[in-house]
């Protein structure tokens, strides 16, 4: 079976309304990282994080998968074998029907207790975290959500599973944070490349093929050049001129 691997960042979920974190006017502009995003922001002011959080929880509860992740979606269901890593703390991928989503920035849709974060449970009957919310050995509950100064979860099995892609695609990504950028070094030397992005040719790095177009238009094309060859190569026509690009 043909293995697409996909790293996903938030310029995929910001085509659904959700906010970016490093636009000019995103949220760590409308917020300190340190009060919001770190394990010393939750000792000084956990309210003010769980807040945050609540926020981010809302938003992405209103959110829909876009044509983005319908398109990997339904290339899963046409026999491919789809794994997606994903930077996002929402559940779009896994709504569009995804089965093989890997959250290596961890899920605002969960919890997990804050003397231990890879302990996880779910959210209270109101689908929220309280000061109070207690896991059952007693420490307070807390996103599960990787914050600035703790690991990435799941990097070694993203690391085998880029390393056995037959092509590996990486969209609404930067590649500028670590570790997960470093993540498409991982891949075989003949395995192809590509960035789907508004400005892939300017940023993407060499040996990966651009496809300038936002998420909703390139993820479909490519996801439409898959199917109509039977198999992951990366496509020999451009995007028409009438792209995001």
């Amino acid at each position: 079976m043909r293995h697409l691997v996909v790293l996903s960042g938030a310029g995929i979920s910001a085509e659904s309304g959700l906010e970016l974190y490093r636009a000019s006017d995103g949220l760590w502009a409308q917020h300190r990282v340190e009060d919001v995003a770190t394990p010393q922001g939750w000792q000084r002011d956990p309210e003010q994080v769980l807040a945050f959080y609540r926020e981010r929880r809302r938003a992405i509860q209103q959110a829909e998968p876009n044509a983005a992740h319908r398109a990997l979606a339904a290339l899963e269901r046409d026999g491919f074998r789809v794994s997606i890593l994903t930077q996002n703390i929402d559940d779009l991928h896994e709504r569009a029907g995804s089965s093989e989503v890997l959250h290596l920035h961890g899920s605002a849709l969960e919890a997990c207790a804050s003397d231990n974060p890879e302990q996880r449970f779910p959210l209270n009957a109101n689908g929220d975290i309280q000061l109070g919310d207690l896991c059952p050995r007693g420490s307070q509950l807390r996103p599960h959500v990787v914050w600035f100064g703790e690991p990435v979860k799941y990097l070694e099995q993203a690391v085998d599973l880029v390393a056995s892609a037959h092509l590996l695609l990486v969209v609404g990504i930067s590649l500028e944070v670590m570790p997960v950028a470093g993540l498409i070094e991982h891949t075989a030397l003949d395995v192809p490349r590509v960035l789907v992005d508004p400005n892939a040719h300017t940023v993407a790095p060499r040996g990966v093929r651009p496809i300038a177009a936002a998420a909703t238009r390139g993820v479909p094309y490519l996801v439409e050049h898959w199917r109509h060859v039977g198999q992951l190569s990366v496509p020999i026509q451009p995007l028409p001129c009438n792209s995001d690009a």
